[in-house]
């Protein structure tokens, strides 16, 4: 058989199944770009805003709206299934249910989790899922780096199997990372995507990638937020149920192994042959702490952040579908456990920080026993238009004992204060804190405080920039002064439901804040303090 003949017949077969049991009326639905081509092309953004169309106007319980532009002015199309009423931000807060928000393509070479939000906007047009819609609001954001996406190169990600007529770029159309890009927003989308968050307040986030490097035996990878500051209930829940569930689930009706997101460090990762001599280092390594990463982020704000990764070996097709399985399994479990979601949400919002010590900085953690992580085996192959080699999952798995670095614990910490106060005039800081939406107040009048302000010694300038930024690190400690505080002064309380995420922009010893990103060098060099105060207690 050859392969054309093969592919033609996955795709009759997948076509097939999607169909089954399908509303009368459901068959006019159309096929996603990769089904068309027999899984050779991915969708343009064209092709993803026509389908989305098609659907909505196939169905009363999807409405299409957008919820914000690229760097390039594409709008971001946002599909809302289950919303009450208008499906306005106001009428999807007021109903009560709990709100999933999947989002794909913010590596706009990574394109599995477009085409996978594609089938399962067609698939809530046919009918299928109809049961969502009594407990949750599900938000479909399948093309968050458009003019990414716009950039095909039948070279990108070339080990990646297909699609074979190319992919887009990772960064945005101005050359950003938009996933390093959640603290410090740069781009537009991440803009759009922060007004997002605080219009729709989605409780479970989960953002779709495709793996890079380790020749695992995993065909979709995960994990939740990972900073040791994030609510501990939500992590609990996903690690204790959410996650295991739906892992089981998967293996139970594909067959397929899914497992916590994690490579082998370099030069392991892409090789099997590791000989008798391991170094110290090696494990199975989740990626980094910091809320520059969309779950991480989402976590920080009292979210359920979950990372999604397929395995890039696997075919396109295959890719796609492992996308779409751990999709159906959130969401169907976020609707078994809708009152539980959301209270634990409700939770950590009103969990007071103030007086706990929080994490500046993290490292990972080594498991103390060795645990079984899958390995797998791939094999070259040729794309057949490019000639290029790309390669292939093959059908074995190879358990292999090592230590896990899944999770993170501080390296440093500090006690959280009741309040942080700042100049009106430190305009970085006022952006950040506004475009997030973190709640302040405005002195009224100068006001004299007990504060402890922040002496700094020394500072360190990274070598090379990073995301167009030149990072910094302040050296230092804090002083408890009795100062007054001028007029239109900020007063950021921590006591607020995004006090975790204030406390670690405005910290100078954050790893990920408006120090460490450079956004408020002008105000950091050649002085003594650090111009933002910690209130022990709020005036």
């Amino acid at each position: 058989m050859t392969d054309r003949v093969r592919t033609t017949l996955s795709l009759g077969l997948l076509a097939a199944a999607l169909l089954a049991g399908v509303p009368a009326g459901a068959a006019d639905l159309p096929l996603t770009r990769p089904e068309a081509t027999g899984y050779d092309e991915t969708s343009l953004y064209a092709d993803v805003v026509e389908l989305l169309q098609t659907v909505a106007a196939q169905s009363d319980r999807l409405h299409l709206t957008h919820f914000g532009y690229s760097s390039e002015g594409r709008a971001l199309p946002l599909l809302v299934y289950g919303a009450p009423g208008d499906a306005s931000p106001e009428a999807i807060a007021a109903s009560g249910k709990v709100r999933v928000y999947l989002q794909a393509n913010i590596h706009a070479g990574e394109v599995c989790g477009k085409e996978a939000l594609l089938v399962l906007a067609r698939d809530l047009a046919a009918g299928r899922h109809a049961e969502w819609a009594r407990s949750a609001v599900v938000l479909l954001a399948p093309i968050y780096n458009p003019d990414g996406n716009e950039r095909l190169n039948v070279n990108g990600r070339a080990r990646q199997h297909g699609p074979f007529g190319g992919v887009g770029q990772r960064a945005n159309g101005r050359g950003t990372d938009l996933n390093r890009d959640h603290v410090k927003l740069d781009s537009p989308e991440a803009r759009a995507l922060a007004r997002l968050y605080r219009l729709y307040d989605p409780h479970v986030v989960v953002d779709f990638h495709t793996t890079d490097g380790t020749f695992h035996g995993y065909h979709l990878t995960y994990s939740p937020p990972l900073h040791p500051n994030t609510y501990a209930p939500l992590v609990d829940l996903r690690r204790g149920d959410l996650l295991p569930a739906v892992t089981d689930r998967i293996a139970r009706e594909h067959g397929w192994h899914y497992y916590y997101y994690g490579n082998l460090p370099p030069p392991y990762a892409g090789n099997l042959n590791w000989g008798d001599e391991l170094g110290e280092d090696f494990g199975w390594y989740t990626y980094g702490h910091q809320p520059r990463y969309s779950s991480n982020y989402a976590g920080l704000r009292n979210r359920f952040g979950i990372l999604s990764e397929a395995y890039s070996y696997l075919t396109f097709e295959e890719r796609i579908l492992a996308s779409l399985y751990f999709a159906e399994g959130i969401v169907d479990y976020a609707c078994a456990h809708a009152d539980q979601l959301v209270r634990l949400a409700a939770d950590a919002d009103v969990d007071a920080i103030v007086g706990r010590p929080q994490a500046l900085r993290a490292d990972h953690v080594r498991t103390p026993e060795k645990v079984e992580i899958l390995m797998g085996e791939v094999a070259v192959e040729l794309n057949p238009y490019t000639g290029g080699e790309m390669l292939r999952r093959q059908d074995v798995i190879v358990p292999v004992k090592v230590y896990e670095y899944g999770t993170f614990a501080p390296t440093e910490t500090t006690v959280a204060p009741a309040a942080y106060c700042l100049p009106d005039s430190l305009a970085p800081a006022v952006d950040l804190l506004r475009a997030h939406g973190v709640q302040w107040r405005v002195l009224q009048r100068d006001t004299t405080v007990t504060a402890e302000r922040f002496r700094i010694d020394s500072t360190r300038v990274a070598r090379q920039p990073y995301e167009g930024h030149v990072g910094r690190t302040l050296f230092g400690h804090y002083e408890t002064a009795t100062q007054t505080v001028g007029s239109g002064s900020l007063l950021v309380p921590v006591d607020q439901p995004l006090g975790r995420l204030a406390l670690y922009l405005l910290e100078p010893r954050s790893d990920d804040g408006l120090v460490a990103w450079g956004l408020v060098d002008r105000w950091v060099t050649e002085v003594d303090y650090y111009p933002v105060l910690r209130l022990p207690l709020s005036p």
